[in-house]
């Protein structure tokens, strides 16, 4: 049963993410956030509706000012300096709720002084924190003291825009334990959702690995490879991104690189893997879960996210992260037919949309009753409302203006 939110309804929510160019984990979470609330305004620093597929048509998007000349997948980076400038300017103080689905810069919106702000936390941004000495060694040695100079300038923006923040909701326990130590605030978990229906299972899998994500240093693709070079076996790898041309050319013999593929091509290769391959510390990992709902195990390191989505020996194998020797042994050495498709499929279950909306919903509620309670002065106090309750969308202001920034499709 859906409650109403404890806020008049026409005060307005608003669900803000970093950039929609793509629809990979974050934005499949974003998009899930907003069916919690269908009645809600978007808004992002850049939005290409082409390129996430026209999963957001229909709602009212507001964008920044970076719009006309960044909003492609690759080109935002070059602005780097001017995203949080841009995530400040987004006009956001009509809402009295606002939602954020950060991993480098919703978080940094400037909400009304009176409006409760929980933010859905995917990762701090790696760049600045966790994985900046591995970004700032991947580039030219000329460029690296202008990049450092600037990725110290995004931190301490990073760590005041946190301040901001009323409540964080973390993706994970390793993005809970990271907050607490990057920004020194704690959070609530509740994971990603994923459309475990949409999977299917072969019960006669074909003879490749699979290994699922953006082409990027961190993700590890390598070891993946290396590996499988190793072992001997064939590995298919599905993404694109900035180390995409320079690993296809090491490993074209012994892989095969299909790039970007749609949602049907995905699901057919999640069904005829012999396992999928996670050699990067992932926050969370939807792709396991994705794998795991087609019925196949998961070989992955034993760190962050695979710890809650992937039982040792039952249905997958963790191994030492980073280590290819234990990525070779475990894909030459596993009878990997032998897992279960039915408990893959039911570990997945854990993770379905249905459960996600309940745990998002009613971590809002808990964290909007919580702030109320700290200012009672600013909202006035409502008829008893269950914590666990589900929300409804608040409709935005009627008759409320647009910011010239606005997309309507």
């Amino acid at each position: 049963m859906i409650a109403q939110l404890p806020v008049p309804a026409d005060d307005g929510v608003l669900l803000v993410h970093d950039y929609l160019l793509v629809m990979r984990g974050a934005e499949r979470t974003f998009e899930a956030m907003t069916e919690c609330f269908p009645g809600a305004e978007l808004a992002t620093l850049l939005y290409d509706p082409v390129a996430t597929q026209g999963r957001f048509r229909g709602r009212r998007i507001r964008t920044s000012f970076l719009q006309p000349v960044a909003a492609k997948q690759g080109r935002h980076r070059r602005f780097l300096p001017l995203l949080p400038l841009a995530a400040q300017r987004l006009p956001v103080d009509h809402a009295r709720l606002i939602i954020s689905s950060s991993s480098a810069f919703a978080h940094g919106v400037r909400p009304a002084p009176d409006a409760v702000h929980v933010c859905y936390c995917h990762s701090p941004f790696r760049y600045v924190w966790h994985e900046r000495d591995r970004a700032e060694r991947a580039l030219p040695a000329v460029a690296r003291p202008a990049i450092h100079a600037a990725f110290t300038a995004v931190r301490r923006w990073d760590q005041n825009a946190a301040r901001r923040v009323t409540t964080f909701v973390a993706n994970s326990e390793l993005t809970r334990r990271r907050i607490k130590e990057f920004y020194d605030r704690d959070a609530v978990v509740v994971h990603p959702p994923v459309d475990v229906q949409r999977f299917i299972a072969d019960p006669d899998p074909r003879d490749y690995f699979l290994t699922v994500g953006e082409v990027t240093r961190h993700k590890n693709t390598e070891v993946a490879l290396v590996a499988a070079e190793r072992a001997g076996v064939k590995l298919k790898v599905v993404g694109d991104g900035p180390d995409l041309a320079r690993i296809q050319r090491r490993f074209t013999r012994h892989a095969e690189f299909l790039g970007r593929v749609d949602d049907q091509r995905l699901i057919e290769l999640y069904a005829g893997c012999r396992a999928l391959v996670v050699p990067a510390i992932e926050e969370f990992g939807i792709t396991m879960v994705e794998a795991h709902a087609a019925g196949r195990p998961v070989l992955a390191a034993a760190r962050g996210g695979a710890l809650e989505i992937v039982s040792d020996g039952v249905t997958g194998r963790l191994v030492a992260p980073g280590s290819v020797e234990a990525f070779t042994q475990s894909l030459r050495g596993i009878d990997w037919e032998s897992f279960d498709p039915a408990t893959l499929r039911a570990s997945a279950a854990r993770f379905s949309r249905e459960q996600f909306g309940e745990r998002f919903t009613g971590a809002v509620a808990a964290a909007f009753a919580r702030a109320e309670l700290r200012q009672p002065a600013r909202i006035a106090r409502p008829r008893a409302v269950k914590p666990a309750a589900v929300i409804a969308a608040a409709q935005p202001v009627p008759g409320g203006s647009i910011a010239r920034s606005s997309h309507r499709p």
